[in-house]
């Protein structure tokens, strides 16, 4: 048995897979360990699950009454011949820090919908955050429509929530956010997108959008939005954010962190990464290709990067070239994490780490979830869809849900 197959195996079973190095130069003493659990796996060869994310309900708080978060993970089945061909969203829960699951469970208001003649909308890429001012837990996402059972091209795209009961353990029906009658938000989505929640409620989230009728390139805004723990109502958004020269389709999938004061964006194109900062989380600075510290390019393309937050420190988790990694579709495994100098707006080299090893398939959509002021988690998923050379034997991949533990050294108070 190969070393890398046996540290995931390890890691697997629940023991810690490493822990971070930094440089002799780092700030603090800021360090954490890192442990590697799988939630779920097995598929059918038909249908796997894809997207999943989780977030959490703190203890003795939101209809929680143990002395542990209540993690509710989302997730949905994908058709592997198809592109983007989604079921509705199901979930699972965890009331003992991952050490057990319960489901997967469907819930009625987050299937599918018929919209007319052959023609369904699903709700997808979703990510689910606890709402600390109304002790809520708000999913956020966007919108697929099919017609007869495949991409309906004319079709809108609407940014849409839902809310989790914790006591009858369901969701509410999902609902799209109400927009002003503007043309960009015409194809509006909130998919695969980390928001950020102010002390006073409001809610900061990041969407892309094709401004019509021109359907030009995606663009990037951040919604300013109320929310009463029912209704997630559009309040203003900020700075329209494009790329002056075409890379693909333009930017998505924006996720948004804050730090000491200052927000700090990350966005995908086509052909990299970017980052940019902000003092209001909705007027930003350039943006700039996010790059190592030695000035070369990250190397991560056509896929998100999420941000893991501490007070003490920011780091990055994202996809990218040059990791033994070119069997893997778009390079979107394995997953890595490295600290970010929040100055200099670079990701530290020294600081880079596998977080969940590459098994031959992708893994470049994932998600963040704060457990505690100790603990933080990543969760991605083995999405069994175009098969590397040899094929998934080769590696052993069965559309495993993976959650890589962070445990940090020093409180976590952001």
């Amino acid at each position: 048995m190969s070393t890398s197959r046996r540290t995931l195996l390890a890691a697997a079973a629940g023991f810690p897979l490493a822990q971070t190095v930094l440089p002799a130069n780092a700030p603090a003493t800021l360090r954490y360990d890192l442990g590697l659990t799988v939630i779920h796996e097995g598929w059918d060869g038909n249908k796997c699950y894809v997207h999943s994310r989780a977030g959490a309900i703190p203890p003795f708080t939101g209809g929680n009454q143990s002395r542990f978060p209540i993690v509710v993970m989302t997730t949905q089945k994908h058709f592997v011949r198809g592109n983007d061909i989604f079921d509705g969203l199901e979930d699972f829960r965890s009331s003992d820090l991952g050490r057990s699951w319960q489901g997967p469970v469907p819930h009625a208001g987050l299937q599918r919908r018929r919209m007319g003649p052959g023609i369904e909308v699903a709700p997808c890429d979703f990510t689910p955050q606890w709402h600390a001012a109304t002790a809520r837990l708000l999913g956020t996402g966007k919108t697929f429509w099919y017609k007869d059972n495949k991409q309906y091209r004319d079709s809108p795209s609407d940014p849409i929530y839902a809310v989790y009961d914790p006591r009858r353990r369901t969701w509410s029906a999902w609902q799209p956010i109400k927009l002003p009658a503007l043309p960009q938000f015409k194809n509006c989505s909130a998919g695969c997108t980390q928001r950020f929640d102010l002390p006073s409620g409001d809610v900061l989230l990041p969407v892309y959008f094709r401004p019509q009728p021109a359907n030009t390139d995606h663009r990037v805004t951040v919604l300013r939005c109320g929310f009463d723990g029912q209704t997630l109502r559009y309040l203003q958004h900020g700075d329209e954010l494009e790329l002056e020269q075409k890379q693909g389709d333009g930017l998505s999938e924006p996720s948004l962190t804050r730090l000491q004061g200052r927000f700090y964006l990350t966005l995908r194109t086509v052909a990299r990464a970017y980052v940019t900062t902000s003092e209001d989380g909705l007027h930003y600075e350039p943006l700039r290709p996010w790059r190592f510290d030695d000035g070369q390019e990250l190397g991560s393309y056509n896929t998100q990067q999420h941000w893991v937050t501490h007070s003490e420190g920011l780091f990055l988790v994202y996809t990218r070239r040059g990791v033994n990694n070119d069997h893997v579709f778009r390079h979107r495994a394995p997953l890595l994490m490295a600290r970010v100098d929040p100055q200099k707006l670079v990701v530290l080299r020294d600081t880079e780490q596998v977080i969940v090893p590459e098994t031959g398939t992708r893994m470049g959509n994932f998600g963040v979830v704060h457990i505690s002021p100790l603990e933080t988690w990543v969760i991605t998923t083995e999405w069994m869809q175009q098969p590397p050379p040899g094929g998934f034997e080769k590696y052993g991949s069965n559309n495993r849900i993976f959650c890589a533990k962070i445990k940090w050294n020093r409180v976590n108070r952001s």
